[in-house]
């Protein structure tokens, strides 16, 4: 199983809309609001590096209010 952080900037105002849309996805453990740079973290999991990848184009990626994201593998647990 493959781990990842998913970091998000959102539009102004769509933060908590965001994380929400997000927490509900299949693969997503948690979507979690920031303090920072980035608006909300994702934490997610795949069964591999194409799985992942489709995660964060067609679900998060897509979702109202997102402008950016950055994606974090795990590399050691």
């Amino acid at each position: 199983m493959l781990h990842a952080y998913v970091l998000i900037e959102t539009e102004v105002g769509k933060v908590a809309h965001v994380a929400h849309a997000i927490s509900s996805l299949d693969g997503v453990q948690v979507a979690e609001d920031l303090a920072g740079p980035y608006d909300v973290i994702a934490k997610v999991q795949a069964s591999g590096l194409d799985e992942l990848g489709k995660l964060v184009v067609f679900g998060i990626q897509v979702q109202d209010g997102v402008t950016r994201t950055v994606t974090c593998t795990v590399i050691h647990r």
